[in-house]
This record gives C-alpha cells, structure tokens and sequence, in this order.
C-alpha cells in the first residue's frame, strides 16, 4: 500500500530509471581503484562543485566525520553552531571518531557571526585546544538558504587565522535553487564540501566528500580506516549518477510544493507556519496554542490516525512539526494530507 511519506526527503525510493542503472552498471573493487562507475560519479561530483577531487562514501554522516577526521588532529576544538546537524543528529561522533570537541556558535539556522568566531577561536596558549576547524552548514537543517555573503565572512575569517573549513552541503542543490546560485558558488571557498544523493536527489544509498587531490587522498585511507571501503560500489553510484543528471533540475518543484503545503496549513485555521524558514522543501508548523491544550487534542492518536489513511510524519519536535516535500509529494497529495488532518481535528478537538 502507498504511503504519503512527509517524514523526510530521506524517505524516497530509487526511480526506475535508476534500478535499471544499478543493473546495467559496470562495477570493479573500489578500494582498489577497480570501479568505473564510482569513480566517474567522484569525477562528476568534484566538477560540479569546482573541486579537485572526491570521495564516494554510504552517508552524510559519514562524510562529515570523515571530513572531521582528515582536517583535524585528536584534541583539536571544532568551532560550530549549535543547531547544526553535526551536533543535533550524528551521535556525538566528532568525540567518538575523531577525539575533538566542539565549541558551540550561537544557534541561527545556519547564520555565523563572524564577530563571535573571532570571540571563540582559541589562541595559542599552553591551556587551550587549538582551533582546528569551522563547520558550516548550507541548506541548514533548519530549513533556511545561508547567504552566500555570511559564508564568504566565515571563509575570510578562517583563511586568516589559516583554519579549514569544512560544509556539511548535504542539501546544498536546494540551496542553490533558493538563492538563485550555482552550487559551485556556494562551494567555492570551502576546504571540504559534503552532499547526498540519498535526500532530495532521490537515490537509494550514498554522499560524496568533496576537496582537494591532496584532501581527498588522505580521506580516502579515512574511510577504509572508518569501515567505508565498499567494494563494488558502482551499483550505488549508477543511480547517484541519475541523481545527479536528472534530481538537480526539478528541485524547484519540491520548493513549490512546500510553500504551496504552507499555506494550505495556514489556511486550515490549525496549525501557525514559520514562514522564515521557508527556503527549502520543508515546513515548519506549530499547532495553534488552543488546539494543542485542547483536551482531546492526543498526538500519539494524532499519528497513528494519520497513518490508517496512509499518511506517515514524525512527531513534534520542540513544539513543532516539520513535514518534507520531495520526488513523491504532489500537489493532490498535499490536498489530501491537509484534508484528512482538518477532518481529524474537526472530530476530535473542535
């Protein structure tokens, strides 16, 4: 049975045309260097990004602590905000892999203040960490398109001061297509760039770590270190290599749809959208303070409900709930999940 899945853009399967790339894909040991397929899609992926070179690795969370692990050295500090991805959902691993820690920016969706970074870097002093890398991240988490222009302060601070920068760019194709950029833009000054084709391009399994030939080398014994040699990966790569040639261009459609979703929860007198963090393919929505203290409002009930009519989404987090449009979310969908919601509370609460 088909589900209406807004829980993330994680959720899609791989499209036909990407099953009959991994069947027809020509595959060799990769960590021999033996696999055409995996290294074109590096290939690809470093032009696109304006790098030399690139990696092919199972997750963003793999290529981020793999970036972690190359730039740094054990009891460096990693500066970073404290609402990025890095911090909140990849498991305290800059700890566990790597043997740094992290100093935290103040939390904006993705903005730094390159006042507070010049606050917070550590000079040398026989007390401290040395500062050894800043961790950006564009599209943010959050939902929001980070300036190229606050980017570019981050990146003359850290040349300055002759720090890596490392940016987790796990959406960066949807931030381009909200900035109206070319993701090569959004990439340019970074050390390291990291993206996934297993998010809004569709694909089933992989990212890429993006840099110099030199970065690159040394990342890539990194991830045998890590347990990230995978052999025949050209089976994967030939579907993020689809990913590539045809998920970009239609990004701009999942943008839409998530305003379009926006507005329609805004409508349904339920639910307050934050329409500031509306850059991307996600919404951000609070119930309304009557509703959620309403008594027969019961969000477990709430979920489950949904998910007899074929609806799936994630419970809220700090009072809020973020539903993900992609590849599968149509408009005729979106009407439906608005429907059905309206029809739930309508019974229930009001």
């Amino acid at each position: 049975m088909e589900y209406i899945d807004l829980r993330s853009d994680t959720v899609t399967v791989p499209t036909d045309e990407m099953l009959d790339a991994m069947r027809y894909a020509e595959v060799g040991d990769d960590v021999y260097g033996d696999d055409p397929t995996a290294r074109l899609l590096e290939e690809r992926s470093a032009e696109i990004l304006g790098k030399e070179d690139a990696v092919f690795v199972p997750s963003g969370t793999f290529g981020n602590q793999l970036a972690i692990m190359t730039h740094t050295s054990r009891g460096d500090e990693v500066l970073i905000s404290s609402d990025n991805h890095i911090v909140l959902y990849e498991v305290g691993a800059p700890a566990v892999l790597s043997g740094v820690q992290l100093r935290y920016l103040s939390k904006n969706s993705g903005i730094v203040d390159a006042g507070e970074l010049a606050r917070l870097f550590r000079a040398e002093d026989i007390h401290h960490p040395k500062t050894g890398l800043i961790c950006i991240e564009n599209a943010h988490t959050q939902g929001t398109a980070v300036d190229i222009a606050n980017s570019n302060e981050v990146y003359d601070f850290a040349f300055s001061r002759n720090i890596p920068v490392h940016l987790d760019g796990a959406r960066i194709f949807n931030a381009a297509v909200a900035l109206g950029k070319d993701a090569k833009d959004i990439a340019k000054n970074a050390d390291s760039v990291m993206f996934c084709f297993s998010k809004g391009l569709c694909a089933p399994v992989g990212s890429v770590l993006t840099g110099s030939s030199r970065f690159i080398k040394h990342a890539r014994k990194n991830r045998k270190l890590m347990g990230g040699g995978m052999r025949q990966t050209g089976y994967i790569a030939a579907a993020c290599l689809v990913a590539l040639e045809k998920m970009i261009c239609r990004l701009e459609e999942d943008h839409k749809n998530a305003r379009y979703l926006a507005s329609r929860l805004k409508d349904s007198a339920i639910f307050n959208v934050d329409e500031s963090r509306l850059d991307i393919n996600m919404v951000f929505a609070k119930l309304k303070k009557d509703i959620e203290s309403n008594s027969g409002f019961n969000e477990n009930k709430f979920i489950s409900s949904l998910y007899d009519d074929r609806i799936k989404i994630n419970p809220m987090h700090d009072s809020e709930y973020r539903f993900v449009t992609h590849y599968y979310i149509s408009r005729q969908k979106i009407d439906y999940f608005v429907e059905t919601v309206k029809k739930f509370f309508e019974k229930e609460c009001f």
